[in-house]
């Protein structure tokens, strides 16, 4: 098959002609919407036979491979009988500056449009329009130049001839990418079981264009799972790029060893890992100019070196990108998204698929392809597409920013003020009330005037000057411009929510159903696996996620023996609020009978930290000889290494660590062998009450009649899941879990636990010590490993 590839013509020019130096000029998202409706004013002042975004299209077939490069011309039309190709470009320098400077790219652009046009429409002479807008002072400046066929089927051809260099590479890695995955095998002795169903529907979904919602239990092998199968249908050309959306770094990591151990086969792939740009930045603090960054200036002239060296690597993850930039002195994050272009897989987090203002339109806008999509953990993805979505202002930081505009900038302290003023009447409002007021609208006049505030920061934001207050600056113009965007997107989906807290206000547009948003951000993609341990109940997941009405649930049991897992249930203590006192003793007792049966290290999962202190108090009062750790609200990086640490391979002694469930410990985390013999799981995991869950509940009982299983149960029994999901991660893994929470024993509950657990219910102590008991005698005859001269593997 030859390969076949497509370019739009700005892509084309950029590549070819850029040179000089990376500069953000400041062109925010207020600016690009004035940009749209600044198009869109010069077309309509345009004659009647104006033709606007006209399509045009040229095919260049070669024997070994076809290029399309394609565009929208901004309009044709024929002012005095000629012929004339206009491009509608908006600019914040003056006009005397555009002229006197005129830009490369822009008229080799023009140029490219009317080449295709002219060859199109067998034109022998057409004019070319650059029409320029001055945002600020709506100002235009139109400058015509004629051009001959002949004289632009040369400069094309150049442009052509010299892309064509590199389409040569891009085929010829293609040819040597889609042999290595024909040939490739699964790059172990066998599938483990459920891994090879899990395979198969990937790749069908991707083949023919689908959603696919798989829960696998731990073990199943889910990343490779994913990603072989991906790459068959990508060795096949039914999708361009294969892209690996994950929350965490654990699953970075695991899609990055999964490729790594697939290169040890046979695999010849190119694949990018994305790394967040205040992470890989060289030098932080700095802004993205050639004042204050020496890998910005200059950055273009050296970009196509670096692209050749990175040319030379399978494997582009963040050490290799930042060694290749460094060599080269480029930023390595614009480095990075230019390797995107041509990496064949791609590694990110979610937000470069579905954050509104952090998307990147190479992969997911008109510039991307349709896709095969696969998204890891995806149960997080339901609040984190609600973060995305929703955004919210705090007055406090404008009242500090804007008493230092107040000397300096009286026209931005001035535009502030009317922000200040606006959120301040709200202040007395909610004050009033003494309660969250929440509204159904969109705040409109508070949208209008943060526009107006961030027309008026961009203007100085853009000149680029150093002050004491930039950077706080820069916050509020895209916050306040975050905030408006939410507005335009405002519908039934949304509610407003402001707070009073001192002097203080907050208000949030609050995304309370993410399914539309997500719905067309999928329409970017051919195709999407969305796969995580626990996604349950699955048409709850597909609704929420904005997934295909015919998107395929797979449910796959876990690979390891049923008999590995013990798992009981508490269902006599309480742990309701108000009983948590007085069940406190029962709980403590419970726990330690548990631990006590079997030397080990045990985790302890409660719904709070309040909770989870009460119990850690009778606890260690009680059974002071045991062994405790804490996790705590503000546990650092290092911090949490520490507590991990604990749970080694060698059992010196019962270790008890005590955790909140949906946090850090719950999931994410992998005790393979003695590092974990059991887990206790406190409550049903339900998040606490607050007003934007109270608002989902109100939400879907009003749309689909489920208010409380979608707002609470649903995402409750996903973080008891989970949690319990860390103690069996591997066939040679025993271990116990224990439900403490009367609602255990209601059927609602009991249906949404995995069918393998069969849960026995605790009915006497005697009973629960003999059934520990029995259960950990299969295992007496296997030494804990501090036994061993060695660590099991």
């Amino acid at each position: 098959m030859t390969p076949h590839f497509n370019i739009a013509v700005g892509a084309l020019i950029a590549h070819v002609l850029r040179s000089g130096d990376l500069r953000f000029e400041f062109t925010g998202g207020g600016r690009a919407l004035e940009g749209i409706r600044a198009h869109q004013r010069i077309q309509r002042q345009r004659p009647a036979d104006y033709q606007a975004e006209l399509p045009v299209r040229l095919d260049i077939e070669r024997p070994e491979f076809t290029l399309c490069v394609s565009g929208r011309i901004d309009g044709v039309y024929q002012p005095k009988g000629r012929v004339t190709i206009e491009e509608i470009k908006t600019t914040q320098r003056p006009l005397a500056e555009v002229e006197a400077a005129p830009s490369a790219l822009h008229w080799g652009q023009a140029q490219c449009y009317a080449y295709m046009y002219a060859r199109q429409e067998n034109l022998p002479q057409i004019d070319v329009q650059l029409t320029y807008v001055h945002l600020d002072s709506g100002h235009v400046l139109e400058v015509v130049r004629v051009w001959e066929f002949e004289a632009l089927a040369a400069f094309f051809n150049d442009l052509l001839d010299r892309y064509v260099q590199w389409v040569q590479q891009l085929a010829q890695w293609a040819r040597t990418r889609d042999h290595s995955i024909a040939q490739l095998p699964f790059p172990f002795d066998g599938y483990r079981p459920g891994q090879r169903d899990m395979a198969v529907e990937v790749f069908r979904t991707i083949r023919d264009g689908r959603h696919l919602l798989v829960q696998a239990a731990t073990g199943i092998g889910k990343t490779m799972a994913a990603l072989y199968p991906a790459l068959k249908a990508l060795g096949q050309r039914l999708v361009p790029k294969v892209v690996f959306l994950t929350a965490r770094t654990t699953g970075r990591l695991a899609a990055e060893v999964a490729l790594q151990t697939l290169s040890q086969n046979g695999l010849r792939l190119k694949w990018v890992t994305l790394t967040a740009k205040e992470k890989i930045c060289f030098t932080p603090g700095h802004t993205c100019s050639p004042e204050e960054c020496p890998y910005a200036k200059g950055h273009y002239d050296r970009l196509n070196a670096a692209l050749d060296v990175a040319w030379q690597h399978d494997a582009l993850n963040r050490e290799t990108i930042e060694k290749v930039a460094e060599e080269h002195r480029v930023c390595p994050f614009e480095f990075s998204l230019e390797l995107v272009t041509w990496a064949d897989c791609v590694i990110g987090d979610y937000n470069y698929a579905f954050d509104p203002t952090v998307t990147l339109r190479r992969l997911f806008g008109e510039e991307g392809g349709a896709h095969a999509v696969l998204v890891d953990e995806a149960h997080n993805l339901v609040d984190r597409s609600r973060e995305m979505f929703s955004a919210q202002l705090n007055r406090q930081p404008i009242t500090t920013l804007r008493a230092k505009l107040k000397n300096e900038l009286p026209t931005l302290h001035r535009a502030l003020g009317r922000v200040h003023a606006w959120m301040g009447t709200l202040r007395r409002r909610c004050l009033q009330l003494q309660a969250p007021l929440i509204e159904n609208t969109a705040p409109e006049e508070l949208s209008k005037r943060l526009l107006a505030f961030t027309t008026a920061a961009e203007r100085w934001l853009r000149r680029n000057l150093p002050s004491e207050f930039r950077e706080e600056l820069l916050q509020c113009y895209f916050d306040c411009l975050a905030f408006a965007r939410v507005t335009e997107q405002y519908n039934h989906t949304y509610a407003t929510i402001a707070e009073a807290h001192g002097k203080d206000v907050q208000i949030k547009l609050f995304c309370m159903d993410p399914s539309e948003q997500l719905r067309d951000c999928w329409r970017h993609c051919h195709a999407a696996v969305l796969f995580s341990a626990t996604l349950t109940p699955g048409d709850y997941f597909q609704s929420i996620l904005g997934c295909h009405p015919d998107a395929l649930n797979l449910r796959l049991a876990t690979p390891f023996p049923s008999d590995n897992l013990a798992v009981f249930i508490a269902s006599r203590i309480s742990t309701f609020y108000r009983q948590r006192e007085s069940s406190c003793l029962a709980l403590s007792d419970a726990v330690a009978d548990l631990v006590m049966q079997r030397r080990g290290h045990y985790l302890l999962f409660f719904p709070s930290y309040e909770y989870l202190a009460m119990i850690h108090r009778r606890f260690s009062q009680d059974h002071g000889h045991i062994a405790t750790l804490v996790q705590t609200p503000d546990m650092t990086e290092e911090a949490r290494m520490d507590f991990l640490a604990h749970f080694t391979e060698q059992v010196a002694c019962t270790l008890v660590g005590f955790a909140v469930m949906g946090g850090i410990f719950g999931e994410g985390i992998d005790l393979k062998g003695d590092r974990l013999a059991g887990a206790v799981i406190v409550g049903v995991g339900l998040p606490a009450i607050s007003t934007e869950r109270e608002l989902i509940r109100a939400y879907y009982d009003r749309t689909q009649c489920c208010g409380f299983a979608f707002a609470y149960q649903y995402p409750g029994i996903n973080r008891v899941l989970q949690a319990a999901g860390r103690v069996i991660r591997s066939e040679m893994d025993r271990g116990v879990v224990l439900l403490i929470d009367q609602r255990y024993a209601q059927r609602q509950y009991r249906a949404l636990l995995p069918e393998t657990w069969q849960p026995r219910t605790i009915g006497d102590e005697p009973s629960y010590k003999d059934s520990l008991a029995r259960f950990w005698a299969v295992d007496a005859n296997r030494p804990l490993s501090d036994d061993l001269p060695e660590k099991r593997t």
